[in-house]
């Protein structure tokens, strides 16, 4: 249970629902409030799809790729700490930019890689290596940090309303300080494996 607490934290993290609500939001203005929950709950479908099709068939990709478990956990590991840094420190110029989309987004940026980055398809990678007697749990915990991500764009306009723009960079900043302690973690425990082996 506690595992599972864990994972579903870990994969919220990665997710980052706080941190995407104002990109949601600026690709969707142009939406009515119904349309864009449409595509909200359409794009992420599509990632849980994808993430399902990783956390499933991590060990086959690993092995078709021929690699090594410390080698994921290394990469996934660098990977997470530059997000967690772009979380504390956010490029001012990417996130003054009011990038507008006309034509209804599909599939990109929205579900790949905002939702579905390499971060979470290479930690579900990852964790479906090492705890292939718990991939029953594993997707549990998926499921559960899918719906809790799913509520929290969904009540987009709800949250930046009660909390402002300012609280919720606040939040992502908070995020990103435990994301970076995690991807450390991640990345010692891989340099630990490549040692032992």
């Amino acid at each position: 249970m506690k595992k599972m607490i864990s994972t579903v934290i870990l994969l919220i993290l990665i997710m980052d629902p706080l941190g995407n609500l104002p990109i949601f939001m600026t690709i969707l203005k142009n939406f009515n409030s119904k349309k864009r929950r449409i595509i909200i709950i359409r794009e992420m479908c599509i990632s849980l799809l994808i993430m399902i099709i990783f956390l499933f068939s991590g060990e086959n990709i690993l092995n078709f790729l021929n690699l090594k478990t410390e080698t994921v956990s290394i990469s996934g590991g660098i990977i997470l700490f530059f997000i967690s840094i772009k979380m504390i420190f956010p490029n001012e110029e990417i996130k003054n930019k009011k990038e507008i989309l006309k034509d209804e987004p599909f599939l990109v940026p929205l579900a790949i890689p905002l939702v579905a980055g390499p971060s979470i398809l290479a930690t579900l990678m990852l964790l479906s290596h090492q705890n292939s007697n718990y991939i029953k749990c594993i997707f549990i915990a998926l499921l559960i940090a899918w719906i809790i991500t799913l509520i929290t764009l969904l009540m987009s306009d709800i949250f930046l309303k009660i909390f402002g723009k300012k609280v919720v960079n606040v939040l992502e900043r908070l995020m990103g300080l435990i994301l970076i302690m995690l991807s450390t973690q991640m990345f010692l425990d891989g340099i630990k494996k490549w040692f032992h082996n």
